[in-house]
């Protein structure tokens, strides 16, 4: 038989048992498998019904907080319910507002370093804060006339910090008496905070009616000599009450559930004074002492057994010497940018003083407000060495929107905020937030 060679392959050398060494004819390229061509077609019935899945429009109060996903969208909610006269008292600042912007500003100006590979399925946010515990790492701020921006004002404000367990703090000048306070929330954390009046004796007092009501901390506020150049508030008129002028009747008719709760609820009354009317400059001009000083912090210190806290602390030298005259605490503050404008930034002050108390070996709290708009917000300032927050707009923005339903919704934003944000940090725990974890960005 005779051996036939395939024409597609050339004879190799004797040695060619190796296929280096068998040269192959080239073979032709694979068929393109192509999809077949996209028919359009009459969707049936059957192919819509899954999508078509409209929802009952809801127009309850409920529904409409719920639709509020950031405390801005709360804000916005509150200039559409709110006059502009007290919703300008709210979300304004003094002079050119340049703080206010700022201070907002330094918390965007800022990059999470998150670590990977941590255990956060659960994010526990409990804290302690002078001495007790506290379920979130904040508290409510103390804001004054509060039931003017909406008529549950303080009781709305302490009755949710209630439920949340945080502290709440009622101002001088609350709308609602230290006594009212105190059984609308028996079961809360209360904080009271002071403006040292010229009359030594009517500072006593409420001093006195504080601890009897069982408030546990007092925050004396040492940044209003005299009262900022608010100037929104000059261009409206703003009086304490609120007067019906022109413009506010005309503005009252696009708000008319704000001016019936108004005008049907109790009269303003204050925590420390039964009557005023005026503009909020004169009250301030005319109540508080200019005259403060360290004196007057070392009487407050042996005449209150409680908790002591100083609030509008704006250099590292201050912060400092009010802990060497035995507070417990001290709020990085300047009065939300409502006193003088171009003042320190309590975010950007913040690490020079937590190291230069730790350099003193210092226990005292240190707590910080002003720009906060996020639970991302209070998880930086964590970060970078506060023990606490305190929310002032963020929650009257709630309370605009919505009443006490709105303070409600406002803390809850803030806690599902911090809780992603702690956990795309991967850090399970308040405790273990530390400075590594944020970077200063610069301008």
């Amino acid at each position: 038989m005779t051996d036939t060679i395939d024409p597609k392959i050339t004879a190799a050398p004797a040695d060619a048992g190796s296929d280096q060494n068998v040269t192959r004819a080239p073979q032709p390229p694979a068929a393109v498998v192509r999809p077949p061509a996209l028919k359009r077609r009459i969707p049936s019935v059957a192919d819509l019904a899954p999508l078509m899945q409209f929802k009952k429009p809801e127009f309850s109060k409920a529904a409409r907080l719920k639709r509020a996903s950031t405390i801005w969208e709360l804000r916005d909610m509150a200039k559409r319910r709110t006059p502009q006269a007290p919703f300008d008292y709210t979300d304004g600042a003094a002079e050119e507002e340049i703080t206010l912007r700022r201070a907002r500003q330094a918390f965007q100006d800022i990059e999470f370093r998150p670590g990977i590979l941590r255990d956060v399925s659960r994010i526990d946010l409990r804290t302690d804060i002078l001495g007790q515990k506290s379920r979130l790492p904040f508290g409510i701020a103390p804001t004054g006339f509060t039931r003017m921006m909406q008529s549950e004002g303080e009781y709305a404000g302490s009755q949710a910090a209630e439920a949340a367990g945080i502290p709440y703090t009622l101002s001088t000048m609350g709308t609602a008496s230290i006594e009212d306070v105190a059984t609308a929330a028996p079961n809360g954390r209360n904080w009271f905070q002071l403006y040292l009046w010229t009359d030594r004796e009517r500072s006593l007092g409420l001093i006195e009616r504080a601890a009897k009501a069982g408030n546990d901390t007092l925050m004396v506020t040492v940044d209003t000599a005299v009262a900022g150049a608010r100037l929104r508030d000059v261009r409206n008129g703003m009086t304490i009450p609120p007067a019906l002028t022109l413009k506010t009747m005309v503005d009252a008719s696009y708000r008319p559930a704000w001016w019936f709760n108004f005008l049907t609820h109790e009269p303003l009354t204050f925590a420390s004074l039964s009557r005023y009317t005026g503009t909020v400059a004169e009250l301030i001009n005319s109540m508080f002492d200019p005259t403060l000083t360290y004196q007057d912090l070392d009487w407050l210190r042996e005449t209150w057994k409680g908790k002591l806290v100083v609030k509008g602390i704006q250099t590292v030298e201050d912060a400092r010497r009010v802990v060497d005259h035995g507070v417990d605490g001290i709020v990085l503050s300047n009065h939300g940018g409502r006193q003088l404008d171009r003042a320190p930034i309590p975010f950007h002050l913040l690490p020079e003083v937590t190291t230069a108390l730790a350099s003193d070996n210092s226990k005292a709290a240190v707590m910080l407000d002003t720009g906060i708009m996020s639970g991302a917000d209070i998880v930086a300032a964590l970060a970078l060495g506060a023990d606490f927050a305190l929310i002032g707009r963020a929650y009257l923005y709630g309370l605009m929107a919505g009443g006490r339903a709105g303070v409600d919704r406002a803390i809850q934003i803030l806690e599902k905020d911090m809780t992603r944000t702690m956990a795309l940090l991967g850090v399970s725990k308040v405790s273990d937030l530390n400075p590594d974890h944020v970077r200063l960005l610069q301008r």
